[in-house]
């Protein structure tokens, strides 16, 4: 009996030939763009016979913004800014020895304990309300007479020149707030460092007084201003504060971030815990104004009332961030026509040629936004800025400032009130 052997099959016949996959290339992001350098800081002019103007706002068009943004003047407040935060690199506010202040700093120090007084001799009004308290706008006024004396009683400012003191103390009067609608934001904080520009400008403040304005006239004039937000109720300057960062400040987060540099041990997401928070916040700016934000939030975490911060946290180290400060500074103050509209232009911080002015504008309250706008106070003195299509932000709803929300909160709870839990 023969048998028939049954033929095997051969797979590598009937199935097609294998063929490694071609991997997709990796899409890698670009590289982001390095942060802005500092610019030269140009030497004080010559100011014999020099004419002083009042300030005044030169930016109102997107063609006046477009002048600055190439001007001499942009570059001048942008070298002053960066050159101060270039100063206190790796320096805690303790490597300032108090005792020994060069004299124009103790005067600095002196005009902000005098406002102080003035804010004590206004006490706020009981009115019920979360929003900005009416005295501000006395406290405003006592202070608009009593800086053209101070400077020249406590700074050593001639009182021969009467226009010289008025265009460096405008500056001083639009630092804490706006008069109107009692709120307070970024450009006001930046006209405090223009009225320093101007002392710079008069050779009084030269680059070895740039780390004690940074570590030492900086926090007093926070810690000042965190007493008049917590008097008047100040409300946010924009409808989510400096661009969600923190509601009123932004230039502790920029000299923050130099301080912290290169520190050995604390990183980024330090930021989240507390003990460090207290230990280290009166030495370094970035987590002093980290923890005054929690303070007077009324939930628990940057993640929920600060998730700007909170992204920050992640950053892998404080170059990064301070890099991204930077950047922030250009783009969302000096290159953002609604900041920048507030921007006053005198002879120190001279505007240029072409721009225009106020008084070539008759009818106009205030500057544009962008755009085609009306610019109104209505009878209970609020200001609108309506655009040609919709409605501002000055007609939605009103949401108060952190501040005011939390201490009317406080007033009817008592000491102890419970922080309300975030939903997830």
């Amino acid at each position: 009996m023969t048998t028939t052997s049954t033929p095997t099959h051969d797979p590598s016949k009937s199935l097609p030939k294998l063929t490694p996959r071609k991997r997709a290339p990796v899409q890698r992001e670009a590289p982001s763009a390095p942060p802005p350098p500092t610019p030269p800081l140009p030497s004080p002019p010559t100011l014999q016979n020099h004419t002083y103007i009042h300030p005044s706002r030169r930016i109102l068009s997107p063609a006046d913004h477009a002048l600055f943004l190439q001007s001499p003047t942009s570059t001048l407040v942008t070298s002053f800014i960066f050159s101060i935060s270039d100063s206190v690199r790796d320096k805690p506010c303790s490597s300032v020895d108090k005792n020994s202040l060069p004299p124009i700093i103790s005067q600095l120090l002196r005009i902000l304990s005098q406002v102080d007084e003035i804010l004590t001799s206004c006490p706020p009004e009981d009115t019920g309300s979360r929003f900005g308290n009416p005295v501000f706008r006395t406290f405003l006024d006592k202070l608009s007479t009593q800086l053209p004396t101070w400077h020249t009683t406590t700074l050593p400012l001639p009182s021969s020149c009467p226009d010289q003191i008025d265009e460096i103390t405008t500056y001083l009067a639009h630092a804490f707030g706006n008069r109107s609608r009692i709120d307070y934001g970024s450009g006001h904080e930046l006209n405090f460092f223009l009225y320093l520009l101007c002392l710079n400008r008069l050779s009084l403040l030269p680059p070895p007084t740039f780390p004690a304005l940074a570590l030492v006239v900086l926090p007093a004039y926070l810690a000042l201003m965190r007493k008049i937000q917590a008097s008047y109720y100040l409300e946010p300057a924009g409808s989510h504060g400096v661009w969600g960062l923190d509601d009123y400040q932004f230039l502790p987060f920029l000299f923050g971030a130099s301080q912290l540099l290169h520190h050995p041990y604390i990183t980024p997401k330090a930021v989240h815990n507390a003990l460090t928070l207290e230990e280290e916040g009166p030495d370094f700016l970035y987590l002093d104004q980290v923890a005054f934000v929690n303070s007077v939030k009324n939930v628990e975490g940057l993640r929920w009332h600060s998730p700007m911060l909170d992204d920050i946290s992640a950053a892998k180290s404080w170059a990064k961030i301070e890099g991204g400060m930077r950047k922030m500074f250009v783009k969302e103050i000096l290159e953002k026509l609604p900041v920048m509209q507030h921007f006053l232009f005198g002879s120190l911080i001279p505007a240029v040629e072409g721009m225009s002015r106020e008084e070539d504008l008759p009818g106009e309250e205030d500057e544009e936004e962008g755009g085609e706008v009306k610019v109104f106070d209505d009878e209970q003195g609020k200001r609108h800025v309506h655009a040609s299509v919709g409605w501002g932000d000055c007609c939605g709803i009103r949401v108060p400032g952190a501040i005011g929300a939390e201490a009317e909160e406080r007033k009817g709870a008592g000491a102890a009130r419970l922080r309300r839990v975030p939903f997830d």
